[in-house]
């Protein structure tokens, strides 16, 4: 930026007195700069197993006995002897087992990024000026803008 000024108040002592002029000129320059950025993942894992086991077992144990004797001596000394036996047995026994296995596996992966960038850039310029005032008339030293 600049200034001009004669620094002169136009007061000489004399009729032909000068008033003063000012001039300024300027620019201005400004830019914008911006980044932004966003990463993001996510990660997902589940897992869900189960195991189903099952025993059973049963016994049986059976025995039945049954006897018969008959013994009989008479008057002459005779002896006669009867047995009659009945013997039953049984045994079982059963064992069962049972097994059942399931499950169920997951994962999932996801990423996600963004980028933003802005930039701009402002100019301007300018410049102003008064006007003079001699004896001989007034005369414009000049205005422009931009």
């Amino acid at each position: 930026m600049s200034e001009w000024d004669s620094g002169d108040s136009g007061d000489h002592g004399y009729d032909g007195g000068t008033d003063y002029g000012h001039v300024e000129t300027g620019a201005d320059h400004e830019s914008l700069n911006q980044l932004h950025e966003v990463n993001a993942a996510d990660n997902n894992y589940d897992s869900n197993f189960g195991v189903y086991e099952q025993d059973s077992a049963s016994a049986e144990s059976t025995s039945f006995d049954q006897g018969h004797h008959v013994s009989v001596t008479d008057a002459s000394g005779a002896q006669y002897e009867e047995s009659d036996f009945t013997s039953y047995d049984h045994n079982e026994a059963s064992a069962d087992h049972t097994f059942a296995a399931e499950g169920s596996e997951h994962s999932s992966a996801s990423e996600y990024n963004e980028l933003e960038a802005l930039q701009a850039r402002l100019d301007s310029s300018f410049a102003s000026a008064t006007q003079l005032h001699t004896d001989g008339g007034s005369a414009a030293l000049g205005v422009a803008s931009n």
